[in-house]
């Protein structure tokens, strides 16, 4: 009797053992990247100051797709790249597009970008604008055009090239994010605040085949790409994207991506030369090589999706009198927007009173939430997500689907600064400090729907 009894708990471990490890191993993943270097000069965005096309490729751009499949079919599809940043009027047909090419509903669709300000402006507008030449204009609209057939093709490589495979998940820390929201005598600047907070952690994604050999990795890190400055007149994907090649190289085969996070208040630290931003882009890979080789937490499902667009609300324009004033200001975050406003109202428009915007979350299993912001996300959003999500198992990731410009808190709000400057793309408008409490409010929504556990 002992005996039997002794065999039924051999079989009923080697069940559990089974069942847990087939739950691990029942996902499906696809990898692809391609360069996507601008092949002629274009001019480069990220820096106002700049006033002629790239002069040489310092090193290449690269955009890469994973198609992730859970065990029942439900798909997940996240593109990476190494540029500024899509607004929605480009984001939302790409999305659209790859959803068709790969039977993948677009809510599940993320596009993430690196927001190098070493990379080529995009738009599909061949109209010159801001005193630029008919031909950078044209050049602008053709490259982003490719880059858009690009990356839709690079989704259906993925999905042509599903295998099973294992996720777990760590995270780490690197010390070059730094605050750059300095307080002067002069108010806010952009200048090193080392008591400021900045979202330091590294997030990483672990995918193995389910022998355990790795075949991916996908990390994140929340500072802009700014290590170079408007200067510079060479590519570069800056400290993200020499953290892609040296991951890549010491691991052959293995295909890395980047995530950015809330890095709407952060630059690196130091900044100044292409050594600098390499010694970034080692810290942060040496730092993933780290976390890949701890104990990580396995990321099992079911993969849940959801997407919602949130209108935040943006701030009452001033009236006509004190725009002009603003606008006949010397330089300063607000100028540019008080010119355009000028601009709409001289033109007969009324300015909005609300932007709407996208926001993502995914949910793997109980294991973790990857929650996809968009717009230029400032590090406080972090606290404010974590306190109503609660902080475990929670990846806060931004600059996804619509890079619209800065989405300030209320506390930057009132502290002013660069980054209360609103809208850049799609619109015109300061935000109101109610945004925040939309933001959040939706994104707990939407992790809710898709089963998140919550405090």
């Amino acid at each position: 009797m002992k005996r039997m009894i002794n065999l039924a708990v051999v079989v009923g471990s080697l069940a559990a053992l089974s069942c847990c490890f087939g739950q691990e191993a029942a996902w499906k993943v696809g990898l692809a990247g391609a360069k996507i270097t601008p092949p002629q000069p274009v001019f480069m965005a990220g820096y106002a100051n700049r006033n002629k096309p790239y002069e040489r490729v310092h090193d290449d751009l690269f955009a890469k797709a994973m198609v992730l499949d859970d065990a029942a079919g439900t798909r997940g599809i996240l593109i990476t790249t190494d540029v500024i940043g899509f607004p929605a009027e480009i984001a939302t047909p790409l999305r659209e597009r790859i959803a068709s090419k790969t039977k993948t509903p677009a809510k599940s669709v993320l596009i993430n970008s690196s927001h190098t300000h070493t990379g080529p402006t995009l738009s599909l507008d061949p109209t010159p604008s801001e005193g630029r030449a008919l031909t950078d204009a044209e050049r602008t609209a053709a490259y982003t055009k490719d880059l858009c057939d690009k990356i839709l093709s690079l989704a259906e490589e993925a999905a042509g090239k599903l295998q099973p495979a294992k996720l777990s998940f760590g995270a780490g820390v690197v010390h070059f994010v730094m605050n750059r929201r300095e307080t002067t005598d002069r108010g806010v600047i952009l200048g090193v605040n080392p008591r400021g907070f900045a979202d330091r952690s590294v997030p990483v994604l672990r995918i193995d085949s389910p022998e355990g050999k790795l075949i991916g990795i996908v990390c994140g890190c929340a500072s802009h790409n700014t290590t170079l400055g408007g200067q510079d007149y060479e590519i570069s994907g800056d400290y993200a994207g020499h953290a892609q090649r040296v991951l890549e190289e010491q691991n052959p085969g293995v295909a890395a991506m980047f995530v950015l996070g809330c890095a709407g208040d952060a630059n690196p630290y130091p900044r100044g030369t292409y050594e600098i931003a390499f010694d970034h882009g080692r810290e942060l890979a040496k730092e993933v090589t780290r976390v890949l080789a701890a104990k990580l937490a396995p990321v099992r499902g079911p993969l849940k999706t959801a997407t919602a667009d949130v209108s935040l609300p943006l701030a009452p324009p001033p009236a006509r009198e004190e725009l002009e004033k603003r606008a006949a200001s010397k330089g300063g975050a607000l100028t540019w927007v008080a010119q355009q406003s000028l601009d709409r109202l001289q033109r007969g428009e009324k300015l909005p009173t609300s932007y709407s915007c996208p926001i993502a979350v995914w949910q793997f299993g109980d294991d973790l939430t990857l929650v996809a912001l968009s717009g230029e996300v400032v590090s406080d959003y972090v606290r404010m997500i974590e306190d109503a999500l609660g902080p475990t198992r929670l990846w806060i990731a931004a600059y996804s689907n619509d890079v619209y410009g800065y989405l300030p808190s209320a506390r930057v709000l009132r502290e002013g600064g660069y980054e209360t400057r609103g809208l850049i793309y799609g619109g015109i408008g300061l935000f109101a400090p109610d945004a925040e409490v939309a933001l959040v409010g939706k994104v707990k929504e939407l992790a809710r729907s898709v089963g998140r556990k919550m405090p």
